[in-house]
C-alpha cells in the first residue's frame, strides 16, 4: 500500500496515470472536484457546508476540503491512496500531512510529470472528444478514419473544451506554475520527489510511474 501524489500542469495526463493505477493496483483516486461533487449530494454536515458556499459562488476552503480528505480516508483502499488537485499550496500540503499523521499514515511517493510547454499546448489545442461516448481524439496524433465521424460509435457529435485554446491555457499554466510548483521543491526537501516525462508514450508513463511506487 503506497500513498502518492501526481503533481504536474493542466494537461500532463495526470487523470489518465491516476486511472490506470486505480484500475491495475486498486487505489483509490481523491479528487478534490469529485468529492465536492458527491458532498454536495451526500446529506452529510461536510455537505452541507460544501452546498451553501458553492450555492453561494463562493471558493471552497482548505479546511473544509481537507476535511473530505479525512472523511474519505476511511475508505477500504487496498493499494493505497492517490491524492489529484490537492495540494495546490505549501499550506495544503503542510495540512495533508498533518492529516496523514494524525491517520497513522504517511505520503510515500510524490511523481511530477514533468512536460515541456509548446509540446503541452500543442497535444491539448488539438484533442477533441466525442461527446457521446466519450472517445478522445487529436488533430495530428490521433485524427478520426472519418473527418467528424467519431471512429467508436459513429456519432457526429464531435467537441472540443471551449477552454482547449492556446490563450487560455497560457492562463491556465501561468496559475500552476505560480502557485503549485514550490511543492516540487518543498517534496524535493522531504525526500519524496520524483520526475517521469509526462509527454512520453502513454504506457512509457506508466512504466515510469510503476518503477517509483514499486520502490523500497
Amino acid at each position: 500500500m503506497v500513498n502518492i501524489i501526481l503533481l504536474g500542469p493542466p494537461g500532463a495526463g495526470k487523470g489518465t496515470q491516476a486511472k490506470r493505477l486505480v484500475d491495475e493496483r486498486q487505489m483509490v483516486q481523491l479528487s478534490t472536484g469529485d468529492m465536492l461533487r458527491e458532498a454536495r449530494h451526500s446529506g452529510t454536515e461536510m455537505g452541507h457546508r460544501v452546498s451553501e458556499v458553492m450555492d453561494r459562488g463562493g471558493l471552497v476552503t482548505d479546511e473544509i476540503v481537507i476535511g473530505l480528505i479525512e472523511e474519505n480516508l476511511h475508505h477500504d483502499a487496498p493499494g493505497g491512496f492517490i491524492f489529484d488537485g490537492f495540494p495546490r499550496t505549501l499550506k495544503q500540503a503542510d495540512a495533508l500531512g498533518a492529516v496523514l499523521d494524525r491517520n497513522g499514515m504517511s505520503l510515500d511517493h510524490v511523481v511530477e510529470m514533468q512536460v515541456d510547454d509548446a509540446a503541452l499546448v500543442a497535444r491539448i489545442t488539438g484533442r477533441y472528444t466525442c461527446g457521446n461516448c466519450g472517445a478522445v481524439y487529436h488533430d495530428a496524433t490521433k485524427p478520426t478514419a472519418k473527418p467528424g465521424i467519431c471512429d467508436a460509435c459513429g456519432s457526429s457529435n464531435l467537441r472540443r473544451r471551449a477552454d482547449d485554446n492556446e490563450d487560455a491555457l497560457k492562463i491556465r499554466l501561468m496559475e500552476y506554475y505560480k502557485k503549485t510548483s514550490p511543492l516540487i521543491g518543498y517534496y524535493y526537501a522531504l525526500g519524496k520527489l520524483d520526475t517521469v516525462d509526462g509527454l512520453a508514450e502513454m504506457d512509457a508513463v506508466a512504466a515510469a510511474v510503476a518503477k517509483v511506487l514499486d520502490r523500497t
